[in-house]
């Protein structure tokens, strides 16, 4: 195979899609997390009621697809976070920067009307093989 054909990321302890989507997708030296929800895989719905715990959910999901590559957080280089109420930055934030040091990767936030599953946070990431 070579590095310019696409290559299915999965991992079993992360929840499975919810429509017709990959986890992730490896292209190259690049990987792109689709957006995880705070989906606990185990009990195969979101379990966690507040921001944080389901920002901490969310980041636990990307470890896990990550880890399917040999990668973890610190070789995220874009993230997106989706909140369905951006009065709850904050809460989100505080979790997030435990997952995250420096230097971190380059972010967007923002607010959105709704979310799958009713979540009040969703998290994409794009992460480089060669970013360490």
């Amino acid at each position: 195979m070579t590095k310019s054909e696409k290559q299915v990321v999965k991992s079993a302890k992360a929840p499975a899609a919810i429509g017709p989507y990959s986890q992730a997708i490896t292209f190259g030296d690049t990987v792109y997390v689709s957006g995880q929800l705070p989906i606990d895989a185990e009990a195969g719905k979101i379990t966690a009621t507040t921001t944080k715990e389901q920002t901490r959910q969310s980041l636990k999901n990307i470890e896990y697809i990550l880890a399917e590559e040999g990668l973890d957080l610190s070789d995220v280089l874009k993230a997106t976070v989706l909140l369905s109420d951006i009065g709850n930055f904050q809460e989100m934030n505080a979790v997030y920067s435990e997952f995250f040091k420096e230097p971190y990767p380059a972010r967007i936030a923002y607010e959105v009307a709704a979310l799958p599953a009713g979540a009040l946070v969703e998290i994409d990431v794009i992460a480089g093989k060669s970013a360490r």
